[in-house]
């Protein structure tokens, strides 16, 4: 079995950009993604990347691909992971396809949000359907939205709402918000945020755009008019396939500033990982600080 340098599982905006950097340093290596874009693609309109004044996840996700092209990278694409682990001086990396050894491995394998599972989500996404509002919340201006979920995530996205829509449903399935109190006092002592416990979304509905939910509560089923939804019920990390290395008590692979695991020669970059701020600009800049440590890595191990 051939043993590459460097394989790079997960083709988000941290995997895009590790790659780019391998490419750059003439490294022989090896992308294995279920898709290319990740996350990137779930955010409708984006205005705080360097270098875009605005631009939509899908477009941003076309640059990134543009950008892969010009270095003829290696992606193996539909590939779902199985498993990553080490083995005397190599990295094993297995999917259902098939199986791949390197001396060094980047895990860019990002986090998936958790769905409502309710009728109208998959229809409605990028049409009113988010799972981020630090990136979408600014679009929803002088509307009315619903955000779903209690936790801190939940009350994150109402409190960056207050500033821009006209009035925001704050609706938790259990029979109490889970947030931070002060964050929690801060929703309540807005007129816009109307608080709805022991709901439970129903459906999403509209024609090209949302323009409503079902909810039911106390046995009785009531539609709320909105334009956007606000989807905060939390996200998992993509990293049980990922054997051997610490996990914070999300589920996250822990990392250094060098984007070192504590397995040597396995590396993670992005959402997968344990770092601060979970936006597109900072996973991009894991992912070069990834590759470079990798590069180092096996550089040492050549001397």
């Amino acid at each position: 079995m051939r043993t590459h340098d460097l394989v790079i599982v997960g083709a988000g905006p941290a995997g895009i950009t590790a790659s780019v950097y391998a490419a750059r340093k003439r490294m022989d290596f090896l992308v294995i993604t279920k898709n290319v874009g990740g996350q990137a693609e779930l955010s409708a309109d984006i205005e705080n990347y360097t270098g875009y004044k605005f631009i939509t996840g899908p477009e941003l996700v076309e640059r990134f691909k543009e950008h892969l092209e010009q270095f003829n990278i290696d992606i193996e694409e539909d590939q779902s992971i199985t498993l990553v682990e080490k083995s005397g001086d190599v990295v094993n990396v297995q999917t259902e396809e098939g199986r791949y050894q390197a001396r060094a491995v980047i895990v860019a394998s990002g986090r998936i949000p958790r769905q409502l599972d309710v009728e109208g989500e998959e229809k409605f996404k990028h049409k009113g359907v988010t799972y981020c509002a630090t990136c979408d919340a600014p679009f929803f201006a002088d509307v009315d939205v619903a955000v779903i979920g209690g936790g801190n995530s939940g009350l994150d996205a109402v409190l960056q709402s207050i500033k821009i829509a006209s009035k925001i449903y704050l609706i938790e399935l259990g029979s109490q918000l889970r947030a931070d109190p002060i964050m929690v006092e801060q929703a309540e002592q807005s007129e816009k945020v109307t608080i709805l416990t022991d709901t439970k979304v129903e459906r999403i509905y509209g024609d090209a755009f949302v323009e409503g939910i079902t909810v039911s509560r106390a046995g009785e089923r009531k539609d709320l008019p909105v334009r956007g939804v606000l989807v905060e019920v939390g996200y998992d990390p993509v990293a049980d396939f990922v054997k051997g290395v610490k996990k914070n008590d999300f589920g996250e692979i822990v990392v250094n500033c060098k984007c070192q695991t504590s397995v040597p020669g396995i590396f993670a970059a992005g959402d997968v990982t344990d770092v601060y701020g979970k936006q597109i600009i900072v996973a991009c800049g894991e992912g070069v600080k990834a590759t470079l440590a990798a590069f180092d890595y096996l550089s040492k191990l050549e001397s």
